[in-house]
C-alpha cells in the first residue's frame, strides 16, 4: 500500500471512529458533515501531493470512490478469487464498512460527478437503474437542500456528456476494471462475461420496470419543489429537454457544420466570463455538450413513451414558470444556463414541428416553451479567435475542421500576430486539403489589399507551401486541383509586390534546376527517391504557381535534351494538375471546362510559340505528349492518361491544320501527333461515340485529304507564295492517319447514318476538287454509299463491275493513260491491288496485245515511279513479278554486259533478271531528255531510294534461293548484309519462278550442298547483272551522286565476295580476275570519284579461293 492509499485508509478509519457510537455502514445523510470531513480532507491532500499532474489526481478520485462502491457490493465476494483479480483489493479491504451514504456523499462533496456516472456508463443498464434509484432516494431524503438537486443534475448531465468518452475507454481504465469486478459481485450479472458489463445496452430476458430517462424525469418531478433557484430551474428544464431531444426525437447524430459548431461554442465561452486566458477544459467541456446535446442517447427507453415525457417536462416548465422562476429580467445578459436553456428550447422546437403530431398535438409543451423570453447571446471575433486558437493549439476534438475554418475565417485574418503565430506554431493541424486551401485563400486575399505587408505575406506563403509539402501524395492532388480552381496562377493571379514575386521565380528556378541535375545521366531510369524528391518539389512550386510550374516542365520536356521521361513520370505523379472537377460540380462549368484547353496544353503552346524547333526538340515535344496520353500507370483506375487525345488534337492538331496556308506550320508535326493519339488504346463505353467525333472529324478529313492531294504532286513546282505543306518521307504517316481516321468515323456513321448523312455528302462533294485516288484511302467511310469513280479510261483496260464502278471524265487521263490509272489503283492498297489483276482485261492469246500492254504498262511505270511512296512502290513491284510469272508482262533482256555466257540454267532468277532489266529501261526513258526536267534534285533521290529498294528485294530474293554450307554459313552472314539462307526442297509453282522465292528442287542422287555449289555460279552471274543495271542507272541519273545506288553496289559485291567465299569452287582464278577488270571498267563510268575509289577498292578484293 502506498503512502495515498494508507492516507485514505487513515481518513476513513477515523470517520468510523467519529460515528461512533454509530459507525459508517450506518451514518445518516445529516451526519456526513462531521463524520465526512477526514475523509474530504485527506483525499485532497492526496490530490496536492500529484503537483501539476491533473491526470494522477483525478486517479485518486476514482479510486476511492471505486474502493468505497466496491466496498458496498463485496458482502459475499470471494476473497480467493479477490486477491488475485481485483486490483483495489488491497485498499478494499483495510476500508471499515461504509453504506450508500458515505459514496454518494464522498460524490457530491469531492464534486466526483463525472467520475460517478463514469463508472455508471460502464455498467449493464438494469444495474445503472438501481443505483439511480439509490441516488433519487439519497437526494430526496432528509435534509433535502438545493445543493443536492444541483447534485442530481449534474449526475445527469454526466450521464449524458460522458457517452461518447465511456465507448472510447480501453481495457486497462479503472472504469473497465471497476466493470469487471461488479461483474462478478452482483447476482444479476453473475451470468455475464466481464467483458460484456462494459456495454450500454444490454440484453436481457426480462425488461426492467423502468429505464434511465423514466427514473430521472421521474425524479426531477417529485423534486420541483426543492427548485428554488432560476439558475437550478433553468438547468433542470435544460437538462430535461436535451434528454427528450435525444432520446425520442432523434435517431442519428444532427450534423452541423464546423461553422455552426463554432458559433455555438464560442456563446458558450462567452456567457462563461473567462476569455482572457482561455482554458482548453472549458473548451473541451463545451464540445462534450454540444455533442452530447445532438448524438441520440445510448439508454433504451422501454417504459416511457414520448407522450409521458412531454406530459411530464410540460408540467414541470408550467410549474417552474408559475412560480416565476424562468422569467429573466429585461436587459440582463445571458448566462451560461439561460444559454444552454435556449438551444435546448430551439433543437426541441424545431424537432416537434417535423414529428408526428399524435403523440404532439394535444401537449402544451411547445406553446409553453414558444413563450418563454431567453436573452440572446452574442460573441465577439477576439473569442471566436481564442476558442479556434485553444482547439488547434491543444488538439481537442475535431481540431482538424476547425483549423480549416480558422484558415479562412475573416475576422481575425486581416492579420493579428495570434493568427500567425498559431498557424506556425501547429502547421501539422493544418495538414488537410481543405485548411491547405483556406490558408491559401487568406494570403491571395491578403496580396490583393494595398500596402499588404510584403515580409508576412512571404513568411505566409512558406508556412503555407511547409504544410503543403508535408502532405500525403493524394491530399496534395486535391489540393492542387482546387488550388486550379481558384486560379491557374495560383498565389500570382493578381500582381503581387515584387519581392514575392522575386522569391518564388528564386524557389521555381532552383528546383527545376535541381531536377534536371539529379536527372541528366540517365532520366528515364531515375531512381525512386529521387522521383519522390523530384515529385515533391514540382507539387511545391506547382501549388503557389500552376501555371508557372507547368511552364517549366514544359520548357524542360523540350528543350533539355532527354529530359521529357522525367517530366512524364513527374506528371504522372500529380493529375492534381490537370484540375478535374468533381461529379456534383456544375454541369456548366464542365461543359466550358471541355471547350477550353487543359492548362498543360496551354503552357505547352506558350512554351513552343513562335520558336523553330530542331529536329531534336520536335522529337521531344511529341514523344512528351504521346507519354502524357498513354495510361497512367501511377494513377490506375482514376485518370488513364494525364492528357486525353481529345485534348491534344484539338489543341496542337486542328488549329495547325486549319492554317494551312502559314509558312510556320508543321504540318507533319500535326501528322506525327494525331497518329500518336489514334493509336492509343482508350477505354470507352461501348455506348460512347469515338473520342475523334468532338475533333470535327469531317472537316479533319477534309484538310488531310487536301494535305495528300497536295503530296501527290510533290515534285511539281509551287505556285509563287505556296507552301510545301508535306514531304514525300511523311506520305505513309499521311497516309496511316487518313485511313484510320476516316475508319473510325466510318464506324460511327455506319452506326447512325442518319445523324451524320449530311456531313457525309458535303465530304464526299468537297473531295470532287482533288486527286480522285483520295477518295480510295476513305473507302470505310463512303460504305455502300457511293460507287468507286476512276478515270474512264481505267474501264477500257478493267472489266469493272458497272454496280460498283463508274467512270469519271478528267482531262489529265486521255485516250491511252488506262494503264496508268490501274498501276495507280494498284498501289493504294492490298485489296485494290488484287482487284485490278483479277479484273484485268488482257488476251494473252494474242501476241500483239501483250506486247501492246508490256509497252503500254512500261510507260505507265515510267510516269508513276517518281511519285510513289515506299510502300506503294513495294505494292507496284508485286505487281510486276505477278505479271511476269502469270506471262501477262512480256520483258525481253540480252545480256548485253558479257562478252561469254557460261553453260548456266537462269530459269529460277528469270524474274529478278527480268524485272531489273524493266526497271533499267523505266530509268532510261525517266532519265532520257523527254523526261529529265520533270523532277527536282530531292525527285531524283527518291527516285532512286525506290529503286535501290527493289534491287534490295531483287537480292534477297535471288540469295535466299541458295543454300549454304553448313561451315561456311556463319561467315558469310557476318559479311553480306542479309542472310543467305533458303530450302532446296520446296517445291515450285509451275505458274511462278523465282520472283516467287520459289526453288528448284535438286537432281537425283545430288546432295543439299552439291546442289548449292550448282546454283552458287547462277547467283553469282545474276549479281554481275544487277551490279551492272545499278551502276548504269546511276551514271544516267543526273548528277550521278545517287547515295542509296552507291550502298547498294556495296551491298552486292559484299555478296559476291560471300558466295565466292562459301563455294569457291564457283569461280576460277581467270573468272574472278576477269570479272574484276570488268567491275572496274563499269565503275570508270562513275563521275563521282571518291565513290568509284571505295567501290573499286572492293572489288580488287573478289579474289577466288580455289587460286
Amino acid at each position: 500500500m502506498n503512502k495515498g492509499s494508507a492516507v485514505l485508509q487513515g481518513a476513513f478509519l477515523l470517520a468510523d471512529k467519529l460515528c461512533r457510537p454509530s459507525s459508517l455502514s450506518s451514518v445518516n445523510k445529516s451526519d456526513w458533515s462531521a463524520a465526512g470531513r477526514p475523509i474530504l480532507q485527506a483525499l485532497q491532500e492526496v490530490c496536492e501531493l500529484e503537483e501539476g499532474d491533473s491526470r494522477q489526481r483525478s486517479s485518486w478520485t476514482k479510486t476511492a470512490v471505486c474502493a468505497v462502491w466496491l466496498k458496498l457490493l463485496s458482502t459475499e465476494e470471494d476473497v480467493e478469487r479477490a486477491w488475485r483479480e481485483n486490483p483495489f483489493f488491497s485498499f478494499q479491504q483495510s476500508l471499515p464498512e461504509v453504506n450508500h451514504v458515505v459514496l454518494l456523499e464522498l460524490v457530491k462533496n469531492a464534486s466526483a460527478s463525472d467520475v460517478y456516472a463514469g463508472f455508471l456508463l460502464h455498467l449493464p443498464e438494469d444495474l445503472i437503474c438501481m443505483e439511480l434509484k439509490r441516488l433519487v432516494e439519497h437526494v430526496r431524503s432528509e435534509p433535502a437542500r438545493e445543493d443536492d438537486v444541483h447534485f442530481f443534475l449534474e449526475v445527469w448531465r454526466e450521464l449524458w456528456n460522458g457517452q461518447e468518452e465511456a465507448k472510447a475507454r480501453n481495457d486497462e481504465s479503472v472504469e473497465t476494471m471497476f466493470a469487471k469486478q461488479v461483474a462478478h459481485l452482483t447476482p444479476t450479472s453473475s451470468s455475464l462475461c466481464p467483458q460484456s458489463a462494459k456495454r450500454l445496452k444490454l440484453e436481457t430476458q426480462n425488461p426492467p420496470d423502468a429505464d434511465v430517462l423514466h427514473i430521472l424525469l421521474n425524479a426531477l418531478k417529485n423534486m420541483a419543489d426543492q427548485v428554488s433557484s432560476s439558475e437550478l430551474c433553468f438547468q433542470s428544464l435544460s437538462m430535461s429537454l436535451d434528454a427528450l431531444y435525444t432520446s425520442f426525437l432523434i435517431d442519428r447524430e444532427v450534423v452541423l457544420s464546423a461553422q455552426e459548431k463554432m458559433d455555438i461554442l464560442c456563446k458558450a465561452i462567452s456567457t462563461r466570463g473567462k476569455t482572457e486566458k482561455l482554458q482548453p477544459e472549458l473548451v473541451g467541456e463545451a464540445q462534450r455538450h454540444l455533442r452530447a446535446s445532438i448524438s441520440p442517447s445510448l439508454f433504451k427507453v422501454s417504459r416511457m413513451e414520448l407522450s409521458e415525457a412531454l406530459r411530464i417536462i410540460a408540467e414541470l416548465t408550467q410549474s417552474w414558470k408559475d412560480r416565476g422562476l424562468l422569467s429573466v429580467c429585461e436587459g440582463s445578459c445571458s448566462t451560461y444556463s439561460t444559454f444552454q436553456l435556449r438551444q435546448s428550447v430551439q433543437r426541441v422546437l424545431t424537432a416537434l414541428e417535423e414529428a408526428p403530431t399524435a403523440a404532439t398535438e394535444k401537449n402544451p409543451l411547445a406553446t409553453l416553451l414558444k413563450s418563454l423570453v431567453l436573452p440572446v447571446t452574442e460573441s465577439s471575433p477576439e473569442v471566436h479567435a481564442q476558442v479556434l486558437s485553444t482547439i488547434i493549439t491543444h488538439r481537442l476534438e475535431d481540431y482538424e475542421s476547425f483549423a480549416a475554418l480558422f484558415a479562412r475565417e475573416p475576422p481575425w485574418t486581416h492579420c493579428d500576430e495570434g493568427w500567425m503565430e498559431c498557424v506556425e506554431k501547429n502547421q501539422a493541424a493544418f495538414r488537410q486539403h481543405d485548411a491547405v486551401i483556406g490558408l491559401s485563400s487568406t494570403l491571395m486575399n491578403k496580396l490583393r489589399t494595398e500596402n499588404a505587408d510584403v515580409s508576412q505575406c512571404r513568411k505566409l506563403m512558406k508556412i503555407i507551401a511547409d504544410i503543403f509539402s508535408s502532405l500525403s501524395l493524394e491530399d496534395m492532388n486535391k489540393a492542387l486541383a482546387s488550388m486550379l480552381r481558384l486560379s491557374s496562377k495560383g498565389f500570382f493571379e493578381f500582381p503581387v509586390p515584387s519581392a514575392v514575386a522575386g522569391g518564388f521565380e528564386q524557389e521555381l528556378n532552383m528546383a527545376f534546376n535541381c531536377i534536371i541535375q539529379a536527372g541528366s545521366g540517365a532520366p528515364s531510369a531515375v531512381p525512386q527517391g529521387n522521383l519522390t524528391t523530384a515529385v515533391s518539389l514540382v507539387a511545391r512550386v506547382a501549388f503557389q504557381n500552376p501555371e508557372g510550374a507547368l511552364r517549366s516542365c514544359c520548357h524542360s520536356a523540350v528543350f533539355n535534351r532527354g529530359a521529357f521521361p522525367l517530366m512524364v513520370k513527374i506528371l504522372q505523379h500529380l493529375p492534381g494538375l490537370r484540375g478535374q472537377r468533381g461529379a456534383d460540380e456544375d454541369s456548366e462549368r464542365k461543359v466550358e471546362e471541355n471547350r477550353t484547353s487543359n492548362l498543360l496544353c496551354r503552357c505547352l503552346q506558350q512554351t513552343v510559340k513562335d520558336k523553330s524547333l530542331s529536329a531534336n526538340e520536335k522529337e521531344q515535344f511529341a514523344k512528351f505528349l504521346g507519354l502524357l496520353m498513354g495510361a497512367n500507370p501511377v494513377d490506375e483506375g482514376k485518370e488513364h492518361s494525364f492528357l486525353s487525345p481529345q485534348e491534344v488534337v484539338n489543341t496542337f492538331v486542328l488549329p495547325n491544320l486549319s492554317s494551312l496556308g502559314s509558312s510556320s506550320v508543321d504540318v507533319e508535326l500535326s501528322l506525327q501527333l494525331l497518329h500518336t493519339a489514334l493509336s492509343l488504346d482508350v477505354q470507352q463505353e461501348a455506348s460512347t461515340p469515338h473520342w475523334l467525333m468532338d475533333c470535327s472529324p469531317f472537316p479533319l478529313l477534309y484538310v488531310l485529304s487536301q494535305i495528300h492531294d497536295q503530296n501527290l504532286r510533290c515534285w511539281e513546282e509551287l505556285p509563287k507564295g505556296g507552301v510545301r505543306l508535306c514531304s514525300m518521307d511523311a506520305r505513309e504517316l499521311l497516309v496511316s492517319v487518313l485511313t484510320t481516321v476516316g475508319e473510325a468515323v466510318g464506324a460511327e456513321v455506319a452506326a447512325a447514318p442518319s445523324s451524320w448523312s449530311r456531313a457525309l455528302f458535303w465530304l464526299y462533294n468537297k473531295l470532287e476538287e482533288l486527286d480522285w485516288t483520295v477518295r480510295f484511302h476513305l473507302k470505310p467511310l463512303w460504305g455502300q454509299h457511293f460507287k468507286n469513280e476512276v478515270p474512264s479510261s481505267l474501264l477500257d483496260v478493267c472489266d469493272l463491275p458497272e454496280q460498283e464502278w463508274s467512270g469519271l471524265d478528267l482531262p489529265q487521263y486521255g485516250q491511252g493513260t488506262g494503264l496508268l490509272a490501274w498501276l495507280e489503283c494498284c498501289s493504294l492498297s492490298d485489296s485494290l491491288q488484287s482487284t485490278m489483276l483479277s479484273c484485268l482485261s488482257l488476251d494473252q492469246h494474242q501476241p500483239d496485245h501483250v506486247n501492246m500492254f508490256s509497252k503500254g504498262l512500261l510507260v505507265g511505270l515510267t510516269q508513276i515511279l517518281p511519285w510513289c511512296s515506299v510502300s506503294q512502290w513495294s505494292r507496284v513491284l508485286t505487281v510486276l513479278k505477278e505479271l511476269i510469272t502469270s506471262n501477262r508482262l512480256n520483258v525481253p533482256f540480252s545480256l548485253e554486259y558479257v562478252e561469254y555466257l557460261p553453260l548456266l540454267d537462269l530459269r529460277q532468277f528469270s524474274c529478278e533478271l527480268r524485272v531489273s532489266v524493266l526497271l533499267l529501261r523505266v530509268f532510261q526513258l525517266l532519265c532520257g531528255s523527254s523526261c529529265s526536267h520533270w523532277l527536282p534534285a530531292e525527285g531524283w533521290a527518291h527516285a532512286g531510294r525506290l529503286y535501290a529498294h527493289a534491287v534490295r528485294n531483287m537480292l534477297s530474293s535471288v540469295k535466299a534461293k541458295l543454300l549454304l554450307p553448313s561451315g561456311s554459313a556463319a561467315s558469310v552472314s557476318e559479311s553480306t548484309p542479309l542472310e543467305l539462307s533458303g530450302d532446296p526442297n520446296t517445291p515450285v509453282s509451275p505458274h511462278k519462278d523465282s520472283s516467287m522465292n520459289g526453288r528448284a528442287p535438286p537432281e537425283p542422287g545430288v546432295s543439299k550442298e552439291g546442289h548449292a555449289e550448282n546454283k552458287s555460279q547462277e547467283v553469282l552471274f545474276i549479281l554481275s547483272q544487277l551490279f551492272c543495271h545499278v551502276q548504269h542507272i546511276q551514271v544516267m541519273m543526273p548528277g550521278g551522286q545517287c547515295e542509296p545506288l552507291f550502298l547498294c553496289s556495296l551491298e552486292i559485291l559484299s555478296s559476291y565476295e560471300a558466295i565466292m567465299a562459301a563455294f569457291p569452287n564457283s569461280c576460277s582464278p581467270l573468272e574472278s580476275d576477269n570479272t574484276r577488270h570488268f567491275f572496274t571498267t563499269i565503275t570508270d563510268n562513275l563521275l563521282d570519284q571518291e565513290m568509284k575509289a571505295v567501290l573499286q577498292q572492293k572489288i580488287a578484293q573478289l579474289v577466288s579461293s580455289a587460286a
